[in-house]
This record gives C-alpha cells, sequence and structure tokens, in this order.
C-alpha cells in the first residue's frame, strides 16, 4: 500500500488486484494491470511500479493513459519495492537486496540475510531499512550490504514500514496490533497506536504529513489513522 502524491492510495491485494482509492479511503477503480500483483511505489506523478512475483517481474504502468509502459524481467522472484531518484529497489527471495535503473540494468546488489522473503523495504538516503517478519526484526543496510543497525525489541511479525519527514521508520508490528515509530538510528522506539488495529500489514504515510492508513495482509480493511505531535 502507498499514499500517492496526489493524496490518493494505491492498494495491492496479495497475490491480486491493484486498487485505486480516493484520498479518504474509498475505492476509485480497479486499475487494468494483469497478472498477481504483489507490492507498489510510484516513480513520478504518473507512473507506478508493481512487482509481479510469480512471473518475475516488475510492471511499470502510467495511470495517466492507464498502460503498461514497460515490463522488466528478472532472474528470480521478486517481492517488496521501494523507489527512489529513478532507481528501483527490491528485494530478492530471502537474501538479496537489488537496486536498478528503470530499464532493469543493475546499478547495484546488496547481500542480506532475512529468515523470510524480503516482502517489505524502503530506501531512502542511500539506506535499505527492510522488516523480516519471520525473525522478528528490522535491519537497516547501506548500499554495500554493511549492517547499520538492527532493532529486534518486542517485534511479533513486523511487516509494512514507512518513513516519516524526520527519517524515523514506522512498522506495522501486524502480530502485536500496533504501529510502532523507530528513530532513524535504530536506538529508540515508541509504541504509536495499539487499539483497534487488526493484524495491521501495510502501512502509509501522506506526502509531508502525520496521518495515514494502515490495513490487514489481503488489503479490504484499511484503518486510518493519525500520529500526535508528541
Amino acid at each position: 500500500m502507498i499514499c500517492l502524491m496526489d493524496g490518493r492510495l494505491i492498494i495491492v491485494e496479495w497475490y491480486d488486484k491493484v486498487n485505486l482509492l480516493t484520498p479518504d479511503g474509498k475505492l476509485q477503480k480497479q486499475l487494468p494491470i494483469p497478472g498477481e500483483a504483489f507490492s507498489v511505489t510510484q516513480i513520478n506523478q504518473n507512473t507506478i511500479a508493481v512487482t509481479y512475483p510469480r512471473e518475475k517481474a516488475i510492471k511499470i504502468f502510467n495511470m495517466e493513459n492507464e498502460t503498461v509502459t514497460k515490463v522488466i524481467t528478472l532472474d528470480t522472484y521478486c517481492y517488496g519495492l521501494s523507489s527512489s531518484d529513478d532507481s528501483l529497489v527490491v528485494g530478492l527471495n530471502t537474501n538479496e537486496i537489488r537496486i536498478i535503473d528503470l530499464e532493469g540494468k543493475i546499478l547495484k546488489s546488496i547481500q542480506v540475510e532475512c529468515e523470510s522473503t524480503l516482502d517489505n523495504l524502503v530506501y531512502c538516503n542511500g539506506r535499505v531499512i527492510y522488516s523480516d517478519n519471520y525473525g522478528n526484526a528490522v535491519y537497516c543496510v547501506d548500499q554495500s550490504g554493511k549492517q547499520i543497525w538492527q532493532y529486534t525489541q518486542d517485534l511479533s511479525r513486523p511487516c509494512g514500514l514507512c518513513i516519516d519527514t524526520y527519517g524515523n521508520i514506522i512498522v506495522a508490528d501486524s502480530n502485536s496490533y500496533r504501529i510502532i515509530v523507530i528513530s532513524k538510528d535504530g536506538k529508540e522506539s515508541k509504541v504509536l497506536l495499539s487499539d483497534g488495529l487488526n493484524y495491521p500489514t501495510c502501512i502509509c504515510l501522506k506526502q509531508n504529513k502525520s496521518s495515514g492508513f494502515t490495513c490487514e495482509c489481503n488489503g479490504k480493511y484499511l484503518t486510518q489513522f493519525n500520529l500526535s505531535s508528541g
């Protein structure tokens, strides 16, 4: 799930449809992208990218004319997806995070260790943060694969990630029904939300705002939240 630059949302149902929602979370339409979608990221105002693990492919989709403009074929299964500076950052299986350009050329291969498939990751300022939901940990690595920090305190199946304007990492901790924020250096944390959530799996923040949405893994139940200034 992502919040688009214009305030709308995209929710990918697990190995299923890609749905476009209004800024208040109402279904607007299903985007006409064939296949069993998994993860989504926004490249620019009109363009998104979506992973299709069973096809070992990333599809680039123009939202203005609603067409797939490019299919990037990979050599293995692809899961989590993020974007930055006209490049894509994609999680491959359990052991590689690959940075590629929009033509599919490999720019960097980062070897990591993860007990689960690399479903959830974000790329920011040359660092990749990813969650290991089987290993109950969140990791931060640089582009060489060097681990900058790891966070393992009281997590129970951490899944979706997003980053706020200060660089803090907000985590949907699914089995504890909580939303947790981790400081950008990985040293401090705080429970942001723990009421009214049901297996939060995906999470996103609105652009430059302290509000956002979380949903469970099938993408059918959406919860809006606001973060306190404290």
